[in-house]
This record gives C-alpha cells, sequence and structure tokens, in this order.
C-alpha cells in the first residue's frame, strides 16, 4: 500500500473537519483536483472509493487520505448506513507517494540519513504517513476528530486554532506509529542498543569487549549492525557523538578547551583539538568564537 513522505518541517497544517453521513444507497461525491489532502476516517459501515485506478473499500477503523491532484471517484453505493468523519489539510513543503514501508526500508537504510544533528540549524527529515491503514486503537483516532470537530464551533474563542493544528499533529502522530509497528530487524536492534550504551557512556573510556558484554553481542557483529543501520564503526559514532557534545559545552561554558576535552571522554586535549579540526573544519577556540 502506497505511503505519503513528508519533508519536515513544515509540518502539514490542518484546514477543516465534520462528521458525516452516507445513507444506505448513497455514494462518496466524485472529485477532481480539489487541492487538499481529504482524510476519510469511517466508523461504521464502508465507503467505496476509488483514486488513479486503485480502489479501496474503507469500512470502520480503517483511515484513508485522498490526494490533492487526483481523481476520486465512488466505485460502490454504501450497503449501510455509513458514518465518517472527513478532515482536509494541507503542507507548504515537499511530498510525494512512495512504495509500500517494507520496500521503502529496504531500498532507504538508516545510515542514509544524518546520524548526529546540528544543535544550531534546522534540519529537515522525511515522515512517513499510511495512505491507508486500518488503526490499532480507532477509538482514539475517533476521540481526537471528535474534540477538532467540536472546536470548529468554538472559534471564536483565544486559542482555539492553535489547539487544531496541535490536535491534527496527535492525528498524524498516530498514524505514523502505525506505519512502524513492524517489528525491527535483529540488526538494528543490535545497532541501536550499541548507540544508546555509547551515548550513555561517552564520558568512559569504553572499548568494544566492553561494548560487546554490555548488550550480549559478539564486538564484530555489533561492528556491522552499526555500519550497515548508522553506516559507521561504533568507534566512529562514539568519536562524532564526543564532539557534538563538545560543541555544546563550547557553546553554552566558558569551561577551558583541555577541561571540554576531558568531560566528553578524550583523554588528550591535543588529540581531542586534531579530531575536532579533522571534523569541524575548525579548532574548538574558532569554533567558540563565533558565538562569543
Amino acid at each position: 500500500m502506497p505511503m505519503l513522505q513528508f519533508t519536515v518541517p513544515p509540518l502539514p497544517h490542518f484546514i477543516a473537519c465534520d462528521h458525516g453521513l452516507l445513507p444506505a444507497g448513497s455514494r462518496h461525491a466524485s472529485r477532481r483536483n480539489i487541492d487538499v489532502f481529504d482524510l476519510l476516517f469511517v466508523t461504521k459501515g464502508c465507503i467505496y472509493i476509488g483514486e488513479d485506478g486503485l480502489d479501496y473499500e474503507a469500512a470502520a477503523g480503517d483511515c484513508l487520505i485522498l490526494l490533492p491532484d487526483r481523481y476520486h471517484y465512488s466505485t460502490a453505493e454504501c450497503a449501510e448506513d455509513t458514518s465518517y468523519y472527513w478532515l482536509h489539510f494541507q503542507t507548504t513543503g515537499s511530498w510525494n507517494q512512495v512504495e509500500s514501508l517494507p520496500q521503502y526500508r529496504m531500498s532507504h537504510p538508516l545510515s542514509d540519513g544524518p546520524v548526529f544533528l546540528s544543535t544550531m540549524a534546522i534540519t529537515s527529515f522525511s515522515q512517513l504517513i499510511p495512505q491507508y491503514v486500518h488503526l490499532p486503537q480507532p477509538g482514539k483516532f475517533g476521540d481526537v476528530l471528535e474534540e477538532l470537530t467540536l472546536l470548529g464551533k468554538s472559534l471564536h474563542l483565544t486559542g482555539s486554532r492553535f489547539k487544531q493544528q496541535l490536535l491534527f499533529q496527535e492525528l498524524l502522530r498516530q498514524l505514523a506509529d502505525s506505519a512502524a509497528g513492524e517489528t525491527p530487524s535483529a540488526q538494528t536492534v543490535c545497532a541501536e542498543r550499541a548507540a544508546a550504551f555509547l551515548r550513555e557512556h561517552y564520558r568512559d573510556e569504553v572499548t568494544a569487549k566492553a561494548l560487546g558484554e554490555s548488550i550480549n553481542f559478539h564486538p564484530v557483529y555489533i561492528a556491522r549492525c552499526m555500519q550497515k543501520v548508522f553506516g559507521c564503526s561504533p568507534a566512529a559514532y562514539l568519536l562524532r557523538y564526543r564532539l557534538e557534545r563538545s560543541k555544546l559545552l563550547l557553546q553554552q561554558t566558558d569551561l577551558s578547551v583541555a577541561r571540554i576535552a576531558e568531560e566528553v571522554g578524550f583523554n588528550q586535549a591535543a588529540y581531542f583539538t586534531s579530531c575536532f579540526v579533522k571534523y569541524e573544519g575548525v579548532s574548538p577556540r574558532r569554533y567558540r568564537q563565533r558565538f562569543a
């Protein structure tokens, strides 16, 4: 099933929503180029609708997102009274439709993304939202939609529109979580556990043996997993994390360079400076001067 990939920021933004009812024997409207994403969440019955040659039977607990630039058409009459919520949203950022989640993950490993994010600049990321999914907790999703619908009648009150946006982000979170429900691979579990250990113990002297004993994996296997998942070895991961922590201390404290080196796990200030220059292109002192 296709996924929707949004580049964030900006976050997709809420426009409007309401509750709808399709009596038995009626059809959902056919439309073209509506210029907004149309989210349908069915609470009772079934909506029969198609888009670009794909036919959907959205039953109770299903969420379907129709795209703003496509033709949507009814494929059958409702067999029973059908109750649903509709919600319109849009984004000013880029988005696209991608293949199913397992195929996407095979062609886009975690190592494609940055392991360490800047603390002083916005770093964009991609968020996947399923276009069509049966929600594991439809009651929670419906509760948020009901609250959003009620807020639409109170837009004259201060803060209502801001609260609408926050509730809408909660809906997107639930949808994203529903797509991320598959069990991670053994290699991903190993790499993530190793990364968590390194982040927790970055001030200490960490050996491959100590890392392996702490998470119950062989050091060679850990190195292979981290290379595949994060694109670097455990030693390189630890080095980069130490440097990122040092950048925060350079920005936010008046500690000497030698003390900062010690704080982030380097035994020698000269080696810290050499590593910092290699990855940042400037010395720690020059880096600090940017924020003076």
